[in-house]
């Protein structure tokens, strides 16, 4: 999903006809890799994702979370516009730090048009910038290995990051065509790669340090946004302790309920066991409210799947991102625990709120 369901951006674009431009999704086609790490410009929204915890060297208790996403969004201004001038995609980036001991959480965004040096999105391969903001693959498709590098003078950290694969491509929904939402042409192209081994760099206030743990990343372009019954949604991605990736997620009605859900569980070593719509559900068990926004979050839920029921817990309540200054949304994302029926942790992740603040309109 938007890494989720789908993408915040949609919010500052026109409402065109779906059928304006070529079907930049389609049932049953097969994704084709290094080229598919790339940016899909036919497609409207797209993002990589990724978000994860870490430590310091050979600890296995998380001291910080992190986000680094970059999204690409087309703005449907006249293809053959004269003017080489013409923004015809904007590219936008996220980065956040959840520090678990001081309790805070920082966060940075910029936005720019896509060209000139400034941004770009390239098409062979996982290469997105934006203004000294880079996110990038190397290595061959079967032992990728990313780097996120990214300094921000107003929220005072710096990221130096290399995300190391450690198991196959995870294709979500159909073979990565993923469903998100009632109509057929609500869905996504849309895969993950959990279990990213991390290490490098984290420097605060000037200070570096070394670093590792354990990242999630997901890339995924849409045409089709958000169903207009549907206020937001709320995502899950965890890496499990036994080496296994659990996602799920639900798209909300103003009213709580769910309008449509899925998800997937890959077992270390086995294949992906998708989830159908009605196999997914969401129950809040305990609620924050941002003195910023005023909105209250379930920080705390029930996710029952074919997986089992699990609670998932956030380490911190408040990680809440005002991305008004570039996606135009308030949204809730950050560092959050999976616990069995036992209380016991068995994975960690992020767990992705949106929607409460007010409802999207895309």
């Amino acid at each position: 999903m938007r890494r989720r369901p789908l993408l915040l951006v949609g919010a500052l674009l026109p409402a065109l006809p779906w059928a304006a431009h070529a079907a930049p999704v389609q049932r049953g086609r097969a994704l084709s890799f290094p080229r598919d790490h790339g940016s899909h410009p036919e497609a409207r929204t797209e993002w990589w994702y990724a978000t994860g915890w870490l430590a310091a060297p050979g600890e296995t208790e998380p001291r910080f979370g992190f986000q680094v996403t970059f999204f690409r969004s087309r703005t449907d201004v006249a293809r053959d516009h004269p003017s080489r001038f013409a923004a015809r995609h904007l590219v936008f980036a996220h980065a956040a730090l959840s520090d678990l001991a001081a309790r805070r959480l920082r966060h940075d965004q910029r936005i720019a048009r896509a060209g000139f040096e400034v941004a770009q999105a390239a098409e062979d391969d996982t290469r997105v910038a934006l203004r000294g903001w880079r996110f990038e693959r190397g290595g061959p498709v079967e032992a990728s290995v990313y780097r996120a590098r990214l300094a921000s003078d107003a929220a005072g950290f710096a990221f130096d990051f290399e995300l190391a694969t450690t198991q196959p491509l995870l294709l979500q929904g159909e073979a990565g065509f993923s469903r998100k939402g009632p109509r057929p042409e609500q869905a996504s192209h849309y895969y993950s790669q959990p279990q990213l081994a991390v290490r490098g760099t984290l420097t605060r206030d000037g200070k570096p340090q070394a670093v590792q743990g354990r990242a999630w990343l997901d890339h995924e372009w849409s045409e089709q946004i958000l169903d207009a019954q549907a206020s937001g949604w709320d995502w899950i991605g965890i890496n499990l302790a036994d080496g296994s990736a659990l996602t799920a997620f639900r798209l909300r009605r103003p009213d709580g309920s769910a309008l449509w859900a899925g998800g997937s569980l890959r077992q270390a070593g086995s294949a992906v066991r998708a989830f159908a719509a009605d196999e997914v559900v969401f129950e809040p068990l305990e609620r924050w409210t941002s003195p910023v926004s005023n909105a209250t979050y379930p920080v705390a839920w029930r996710v029952s799947t074919p997986a089992g029921v699990h609670r998932v817990r956030a380490l911190l309540a408040d990680q809440e991102l005002d991305s008004r200054g570039s996606t135009g949304a308030i949204y809730w994302e950050g560092l959050s625990e999976l616990l069995d029926d036992g209380g016991r942790r068995i994975g960690l992740g992020y767990l992705e709120m949106t929607g409460y603040a007010d409802r999207l309109r895309l």
